[in-house]
Formats: C-alpha cells, sequence, structure tokens
C-alpha cells in the first residue's frame, strides 16, 4: 500500500458513536479506518448493547468470513469461540487472536460487558453460515 493511498485519522471517546451492526446483540465503534485506507482496512470497537439480554443468544452459528486479515484485542469482559482444528477458546481482557481467513468458527458465549477491538481487512467482507 503506498502512504499516499491513506489520510490521516483520529477518532476520540469523547465523539464515541456506536451503531447496529453485524451481531443483533452488539454494537459497533467505527474508528475511522475504513476511510482512511480506502476501505483496505477497519478497526472498531464492539461492545454488549447496554440494556440488551444477549442470554437469548445461543450461539452466532458456525460461518467462517471472506476476507485476508482479522484480529481481535479483548478490551473489557470475555468471549468464548470455538474455531475448527483448535477447539473452544475464551478471551479476556488483554487477550489477542488472530483468526486465519476463512476459519471457521463459532461465538458460544459472551459476558454482558465485553468490550473488544476488531481489525480486518479489507475493511468490507462476506460472512458466509455454514450448517455442519
Amino acid at each position: 500500500m503506498d502512504s499516499t493511498d491513506m489520510k490521516f485519522c483520529t477518532s476520540l471517546e469523547r465523539d464515541a458513536t456506536y451503531e447496529p451492526g453485524l451481531r443483533p446483540f452488539l454494537e459497533y465503534r467505527d474508528l475511522g479506518l475504513r476511510e482512511a485506507t480506502n476501505g483496505r482496512f477497519r478497526a472498531h470497537v464492539l461492545r454488549v448493547k447496554r440494556g440488551s439480554d444477549h442470554s437469548s443468544l445461543h450461539t452466532t452459528g458456525l460461518h467462517a468470513h471472506r476476507l485476508d486479515f482479522q484480529m481481535i484485542y479483548v478490551l473489557r469482559g470475555w468471549i468464548r469461540f470455538t474455531y475448527e482444528g483448535h477447539g473452544e477458546h475464551t478471551f479476556g481482557p488483554g487477550d489477542c487472536c488472530m483468526q486465519p481467513p476463512g476459519i471457521v468458527h463459532n461465538e458460544l458465549d459472551c459476558s454482558d460487558d465485553l468490550e473488544l477491538l476488531e481489525i480486518t481487512s479489507p475493511a468490507d467482507f462476506q460472512t458466509v453460515p455454514l450448517a455442519r
């Protein structure tokens, strides 16, 4: 990537807004990388919607993402996944996971106070539900 393809970008907590996204029990704070990198990357903070009852969530279902890079870093709370070929993992504050492209996985549960940083490339990608 040529540096001329990127723009300076900031995202300040005091101006933060959270929007709906892929999962209905989560809300997403875009950190501006999508626009700053012309769609090559996305960075956002995900958190459980305030007052939402995600306890009715059984799982997100087995799925895979069609992308080149995906990493999560837990800021608060915990989240539990299962990964094909790697088993079940619970991540808490300070834990990081790089999910290889196309890895089949399933979110099993998370805490009510979950907050995590996710970085992907490209910014926009397809999620493919899988039936097994």
